[in-house]
């Protein structure tokens, strides 16, 4: 299985590592900071510089435990060979702030809100989604909430990771929020935990900010209606 860098240093930019597997325009290694797309968070793009010259990897995958990286073509690279890879950092850097971002408003509704709970939301490279389900849920409520985000967010606490063991993970209430989730820590020997000091914890796969004020300025763009009690909010950091 590849060894999975973006766990152990979330801020890394740059790696070497040996190619396991190449067909075409997949390329497998035996360690990697490409983050692959999951749980809302879109993959990382970047380049591997290779003995003969470099290839720009487009989109990353993870299939049975293996990193796919996949380049802009075909290539041709020997079992063994050595690369340096190095991610697109800005990229990637939006991505954890925005990661944060929603576990922050998640945060918000499961600490405030009784009757309330965020189903879902997803990634972009300039904006985010969160989906809210209510009893009853407006505009004014979503500004609220995300009022109370910002006040999470400039408060500058540490965000961290820890890993737990499966049976733990399952003894604390709340650590997955969906029903998918939970399904996922009863296969997972080791469960990860993002967690925001005194404030939230969540078992998550992506990559965060070390610090909530890394986050920024989270501006509201968009409130869709997605059925009674349902609402959608699009927003943008600056």
């Amino acid at each position: 299985m590849t060894e999975k860098l973006y766990y152990t240093d979330m801020y890394g930019r740059e790696f070497d590592a040996s190619v396991v597997f190449s067909e075409d325009r997949n390329i497998v290694l035996d360690k990697t900071l490409f983050y692959p797309t999951s749980g809302g968070q879109p993959n990382d793009t970047g380049i591997l510089k290779t003995e003969t010259g470099q290839v720009r990897i487009v989109d990353v995958k993870q299939e049975n435990g293996e990193i796919i990286h996949i380049a802009d073509g075909p290539v041709v690279l020997k079992k063994g060979e050595k690369v340096h890879g190095i991610i697109d950092w800005e990229n990637r850097y939006i991505h954890m702030r925005y990661h944060t971002a929603v576990h922050i408003i998640d945060g918000v509704v499961n600490n405030d809100y009784s009757n309330g709970m965020l189903t879902g939301g997803q990634i972009y490279d300039d904006h985010a989604r969160v989906d809210f389900s209510f009893d009853i849920i407006d505009k004014d409520l979503i500004a609220e909430i995300i009022s109370k985000s910002q006040k999470v967010v400039d408060s500058g606490l540490k965000v961290f990771q820890r890993e737990i063991s499966r049976s733990e993970a399952l003894k604390i209430p709340g650590l997955s929020r969906t029903e998918p989730g939970r399904q996922l820590i009863e296969k997972l020997p080791v469960v990860r935990i993002i967690e925001i000091e005194n404030f939230d914890f969540q078992a998550d796969g992506g990559t965060h900010v070390a610090n909530t004020k890394e986050v920024g300025h989270i501006e509201m763009l968009k409130i869709e209606n997605k059925g009674k009690g349902h609402k959608r909010l699009s927003f943008r950091l600056d």
